[in-house]
Formats: structure tokens, C-alpha cells, sequence
């Protein structure tokens, strides 16, 4: 089989014409070209069975384009999907009319915001929007609002949790969405509460729909003050969880974590929040029991192994009622997605199984949430004896 002398000269034509990208319609038998001017369209005479005959299209166009007369390497179909492909190359790779070289041009290091309007006009997906909004030349530029639009028109009709999470990820990272998209994402969470985790992970001081500072607010922020103009990070922090965005964060995150749609918003959630306590973060702990010995250690009255740190003897000094909330947040600070792939590795269990399997893991932490969020006594009281997951918090049972 070969292409009619007819659709031979009108796509060489076609090529000559300065076209951008090209797409073939194999329903209809056309090949669409993008112009500076605007859309041109070549009709196929078809010799045969329609792939077979656009198989011979797309031959034709990357013997032309990229002197490849086996047509695009689609083979190469995983390597370029890791961004190893040479720039010079992607506008050719746009004329060939082929699927997976507009992939490749999607995850191409070097995709600038005009490739990136040529490849959405010859590929628009779902997929192919995420991967290009991720590019910072993309997002900023002109087709940037264009993608981030497709994505939350067709966010209804997405059902994967990891895609949930990845997309509201890249739109907020993006920055391109309004108040009222930012408002109507979050509301989704209502209903799918994997929807939160993008918002834990890129703004978790600017969470939608804030909740009010805690009680003990204005007496802890004064006790405080002093030591965060010496640059405590311990009293920052702890000043940071007792505030209005604070207690969003942290209601969100257990929000998800009672109620998780699959290990990996699980894995998302707790390293979300081992990430916001980045400016005391302690990692490297495999197990919450660890944790738990480590920062009795740490607040107990003459820590053996690791030294107290000065800036957390000089917190627990100055609001000694408030020694309870200083260990759940220094538990919080260890979390990280290592505590829960003990559990993973032995189970790929989701739903109600694996809340069970998560107890030994999540119950602690819910238990840290309850301290930091509830008010247990006026500030100005002397502490009371209080272990660092007192009874009353839940244990995240169904």
C-alpha cells in the first residue's frame, strides 16, 4: 500500500506552509494543521484500511520532518516520558502527527509556553495539561490559564485518588487558580477528602474555610512573642499550630487520615505533615514507639542520649502549662511516610482493612491532634501531669 500522488503533494504542501503541528482525525481521514493563520485541513484519499493508511501518513511525515523513514520511534515510548529527549528536536516532533511524539514534547525538560500551546492543539488531555502545567514557563505564560481551566472543568469526571492529589498539587503550585476555584476545589473535600492532600502539601498556612485560633489563643502568642523575636523555631512553630491556620491544618489532616481512599494519600498525608514541621523536623524514626521514647527523652527533666536542644529548654521554660502541646509537637515533627510502609509492605489492604492494619500507626497521631486542638486549661495555670497521648483522644476507629 501506498499514499495516492494526490494526498502526497497536499501534505508536502502542507509542510511548506510554515505549519506548527499537525493531528490526524482517523475517523474522518484528515490531517489538521496548525498555522500562524489558523487551521488548515488536508482530506485522504484512503487506499485500503484507515490505519494502515495513516500508518503510512505518519511515515510519510517523519521521513520529512525527522528523516525517519520508519516513522517516530514510539518505542522510545518510556525514555521520552522521563524528559530524555533533545530540544532541538521538539518542534519536528510536533509535525509527525504522531500521539506519543506530542507525549514526548509534554514531558520534554525544555517544553517553552509556544510548544506547550502547539502540543495542547494537537493533544488535548487530561494528562497531557497536569505534566505541562508543572513547567514553570508554562504556568506563567499565556497557555497556562488555558490548561488550568481544562483541569478544573474536567476534575468531576476524575476517579484516582493519586491523580486527584497530583492535579490539585499542580494547580495550587501553579498559582493560577482564583479565590472561588481555590473555595470550590476545597468543597470537594466534603465529599472526597483526598482532595485536601494537595492543599496540605503546596499551602497548608492558606487552607480555605479557616477555623478560629485556639482558645488560649492571645495569652500563648503573648507568652511567645519574646521568644520568637529571638528566632526560636520551637516557639514559632508551636505559636504557628495554635493559630487560626494551624488548627485548619490540622483538623485537614485528620480529616483524611480517618478516613483515607488508598495507601498512597496515607503516605501523601503524613509526609504533608512531616513537611510542615520542617523547621524542627527530626526524622529518620522507623517506628511511633520510637518516637514516643525519644521525646519523653527530650521533655523529661534530664534527657539522656541526644541533648535538649537551648531553644526548646527556653520554651518549655517559658510556658511550662503548655509542656503537653510542646510533645505532641515534637511527635508531629517525626511523622513522615516511613512509619506507615512497615504496615504497606505486608498489605496492599484499602478501606476499612487497612484503617484496622493503620491503628498501631494513626491512633497515636489522632491522639496528638486531640492536645494541640483542644484547650485543656488556661495558660496561666501550673501544668498538670499529663502523658503524651492522655486516654480521652480517639484512637481512629471506625
Amino acid at each position: 500500500m501506498e499514499l495516492s500522488n494526490e494526498d502526497t503533494l497536499c501534505l508536502n504542501v502542507l509542510l511548506a506552509a510554515g505549519v506548527q503541528a499537525i493531528r490526524i482525525d482517523e475517523s474522518s481521514m484528515t490531517v489538521y494543521g496548525l498555522t500562524p493563520r489558523g487551521e488548515a485541513a488536508v482530506q485522504l484519499h484512503p487506499v485500503g484500511r484507515n490505519d494502515q493508511y495513516a500508518r503510512l501518513v505518519r511515515e510519510m511525515l517523519a521521513a520529512q520532518v525527522l528523516d525517519s523513514p520508519g516513522g517516530y520511534p514510539i518505542y522510545l515510548r518510556r525514555w521520552t516520558r522521563m524528559g530524555q529527549l533533545r530540544e532541538e528536536n521538539l518542534p519536528q516532533l510536533l509535525l509527525t502527527g504522531e500521539p506519543e511524539a506530542v507525549v514526548a514534547v509534554v514531558h520534554a525538560p525544555g517544553l517553552s509556553d509556544e510548544l506547550a500551546r502547539r502540543a495542547w492543539w494537537a493533544l488535548p488531555t487530561f494528562e497531557n495539561a497536569r505534566r505541562m502545567l508543572e513547567r514553570e514557563a508554562v504556568s506563567r505564560g499565556g497557555t497556562g490559564k488555558v490548561l488550568a481551566q481544562y483541569l478544573v472543568e474536567h476534575f468531576p469526571f476524575e476517579e484516582d485518588p493519586c491523580i486527584i492529589m497530583e492535579t490539585v498539587g499542580v494547580l495550587l503550585r501553579a498559582g493560577l487558580l482564583d479565590e472561588q476555584a481555590r473555595e470550590n476545589l476545597w468543597k470537594k473535600g466534603a465529599h472526597k477528602n483526598t482532595y485536601y492532600v494537595g492543599f496540605l502539601q503546596q499551602t497548608p498556612d492558606t487552607l480555605p474555610r479557616r477555623l478560629p485560633p485556639r482558645g488560649d489563643w492571645d495569652t500563648a502568642d503573648t507568652r511567645l512573642a519574646a521568644l520568637r523575636t529571638g528566632n526560636n523555631p520551637y516557639a514559632e512553630q508551636l505559636r504557628r499550630l495554635l493559630s487560626g491556620p494551624g488548627q485548619t491544618f490540622l483538623s485537614a489532616c485528620e480529616s483524611v487520615l480517618r478516613r483515607p481512599e488508598s495507601q498512597e494519600v496515607v503516605s501523601a498525608v503524613l509526609d504533608a505533615i512531616g513537611a510542615y514541621f520542617g523547621p524542627i523536623r527530626r526524622a529518620g524514626y522507623a517506628t511511633v514507639e520510637g518516637i514516643m521514647e525519644e521525646t519523653e527523652r527530650l521533655c523529661g527533666p534530664g534527657p539522656t542520649g541526644n541533648e535538649r536542644p537551648r531553644a526548646l529548654e527556653e520554651l518549655l521554660q517559658a510556658v511550662p502549662a503548655l509542656k503537653p502541646e510542646v510533645r505532641a509537637m515534637l511527635v508531629l515533627s517525626c511523622v513522615g511516610s516511613d512509619l506507615s510502609a512497615p504496615v504497606f509492605a505486608r498489605s496492599t489492604a484499602i478501606g476499612s482493612l487497612m484503617r484496622r492494619k493503620l491503628e498501631p500507626v494513626l491512633g497515636p497521631l489522632f491522639r496528638q491532634f486531640a492536645v494541640l486542638r483542644t484547650l485543656q486549661r488556661p495558660v496561666g495555670m501550673q501544668p498538670r501531669q499529663e502523658h503524651v497521648h492522655p486516654e480521652e483522644g480517639e484512637g481512629g476507629h471506625e
